[in-house]
């Protein structure tokens, strides 16, 4: 043990420094070789996250155990591949995440001290209740990453007739550069409208994270009805124009057709009311007939006397006498015309008359000798001639109402170039980030390797040597000290002294490289030792009696 420590001493400090870091790095080096091979494959398990979601899906990964890396500055978070799916139902009955916001919807009622709160603690937590109930609903459409709603509901005054309606104003906040279409924006409107009482889609205002004025709240009818015509105009032209590219996209590829549409519409609101009557079509509906007679008699007696006076005058009277007789038959037929009574409301967005114009690019061949551009290749015109028939047909092309399509071919900026090779990104037909990972480990380890080969094998097998040349030194002087000859031989090299020359100093030096003796000194001390062994037994046999008997 003594020799061992006297050996540590020679070796000097740099020496024992090196040794020893060289190690402790190599040990390092293995323990973490061996947990990057031995730990499990990560996947992520939420990514886009906020700060505040990213902060409670920690905190309940720390509290079950579980490891996780943060990644795109705490935006992502990775947890082991096989717990990624259990992790999310169980973040998800615990409602993470929550897309950054903080809504708290009508869970706000079940907590126990509500009972003793005043009326406006009340009123204020079901408003607070209902736009975060809101928000929720709003956050779960797709393309949404947060909503914020905020409801203004008046209250009626005790001495007022006048009413104010409720208002609504909802902030969006979207993934990534995605916008939500007009559709989506009524639905919202419609959504928030029916889901408070009294509350009007005209009256909710939208607004995206960008400051877009998506829905604007009016209190004016006449204004509301503008903002809906103009908004049917476009929403209008958008439709034909998404027509028009996807249909012709499936002919003749994608990213190569640009389409512009411009519809003249009607846009003002009629009621015509009409009322035909056809003389032709009768129908006899009632049949009146009336029959009157009519009779007078007169006696004509020009001179008047007592005797026209007495009873029974006419008798012994007889003179002149006239009499008239009258009949009258009418009749009366009621007849029933047709009559046609039509109502016809006109709602605005009528199409007048609609102009196209479609940019279409042609084809691309290899380049030419000494160009790296690709060869442009314009369609011919029978091509073209079946594109613009598609083109109209989608359209609802009239030539009455002067509609125009005109169907350009031209080559588009940028589509010369050539296309980019599919096995750029491989190597050896793997994918080259497994590629790389792969040889990062493999120079790990050869770094390792050459690390152990090059640089710690030399300093023990220095090591090793010296404790044995020096092991073998002092047996030899105690075979010296017993009688024995003293174990300087051929192995061991002549101690250099202050008047040796430079060319001597450096024989002795190249003496002394244990790397070029390598293990002769060893293999020459144990045959010494057997040499004087088998000379002088007896003194080997008192050496060996006093190292027994040493203590």
């Amino acid at each position: 043990m003594n020799s061992f420590f006297q050996t540590l001493k020679n070796l000097g400090t740099a020496r024992l420094v090196t040794i020893g870091g060289g190690g402790l790095a190599m040990l390092g080096f293995l323990i973490y070789l061996v947990a990057r091979i031995s730990s499990p494959p990560m996947e992520m398990l939420f990514g886009g996250l906020e700060l505040a979601d990213s902060n409670q899906i920690v905190s309940r990964l720390q509290a079950e155990k579980v490891p996780y890396e943060l990644r795109h500055d705490g935006t992502e978070v990775w947890v082991p591949a096989d717990k990624k799916l259990d992790l999310r139902v169980k973040l998800a009955e615990q409602q993470l995440p929550s897309g950054g916001s903080l809504a708290t919807g009508y869970e706000l009622f079940d907590k126990s001290d509500m009972m003793g709160s005043t009326s406006f603690v009340q009123n204020v937590n079901l408003l607070r209740a209902m736009e975060g109930e809101l928000a929720r609903t709003i956050h779960s459409i797709a393309g949404v990453k947060s909503a914020r709603v905020h409801l203004v509901l008046p209250k009626r005054e005790v001495f007022s007739r006048d009413t104010q309606e409720p208002s609504a104003t909802i902030v969006l906040m979207m993934e990534g550069a995605g916008r939500l279409s007009h559709q989506q924006v009524q639905a919202i409107q419609h959504l928030v409208a029916t889901a408070v009482p009294k509350l009007k889609p005209s009256r909710i205002s939208i607004v995206d994270d960008k400051g877009t004025l998506l829905a604007k709240s009016s209190d004016n009818d006449a204004e509301a009805m503008a903002n809906e015509a103009d908004e049917l105009k476009l929403a209008t032209e958008q439709r034909l124009q998404r027509t028009i590219e996807e249909l012709l996209e499936r002919s003749i590829g994608g990213d190569k057709v640009r389409a512009e549409v411009s519809v003249e519409m009607d846009l003002n609101r009629q009621t015509i009311t009409q009322e035909t009557f056809d003389p032709d079509s009768k129908v006899e509906r009632s049949h009146v007939t009336t029959e009157e007679g009519e009779q007078t008699q007169d006696m004509e007696n020009s001179s008047v006397s007592v005797q026209q006076n007495l009873p029974d005058a006419g008798g012994n009277n007889a003179g002149a006498k006239s009499q008239s007789k009258q009949n009258r038959t009418q009749e009366t037929v009621n007849f029933e015309i047709s009559k046609t009574t039509q109502n016809q409301i006109k709602e605005l967005g009528t199409i007048k008359r609609i102009t196209a114009a479609v940019l279409v690019d042609g084809r691309y061949g290899p380049p030419a000798e000494g160009q790296k551009l690709m060869t442009y290749i314009p369609r011919d015109q029978k091509e073209m001639d079946q594109l613009t028939n598609l083109v109209k047909g989608a359209i609802g092309f009239n030539g009455t109402r002067g509609d125009q399509v005109d169907v350009i071919n031209m080559a588009f900026a940028g589509h010369d170039q050539p296309e980019p090779d599919a096995n750029a990104d491989k190597i050896f037909g793997m994918d080259k980030d497994l590629v790389e990972k792969i040889a990062s480990n493999l120079g790990l380890s050869l770094v390792a390797i050459l690390f152990l080969l090059l640089v710690l094998r030399p300093l023990v097998s220095r090591a090793v040597e010296s404790l044995a040349a020096q092991a073998a030194a002092a047996d030899s002087r105690m075979l010296g000290a017993a009688g024995g000859p003293a174990l300087l031989g051929p192995a061991m090299p002549p101690a250099p002294s202050l008047g040796m020359l430079p060319e001597e100093l450096e024989s002795v030096d190249e003496l002394i490289d244990i790397d070029k003796v390598e293990g002769r000194v060893k293999a020459s001390s144990i045959r010494k030792i057997g040499e004087i062994v088998d000379k002088h037994p007896e003194e080997a046999l008192s050496i060996i009696r006093n190292w027994m008997y040493t203590e």
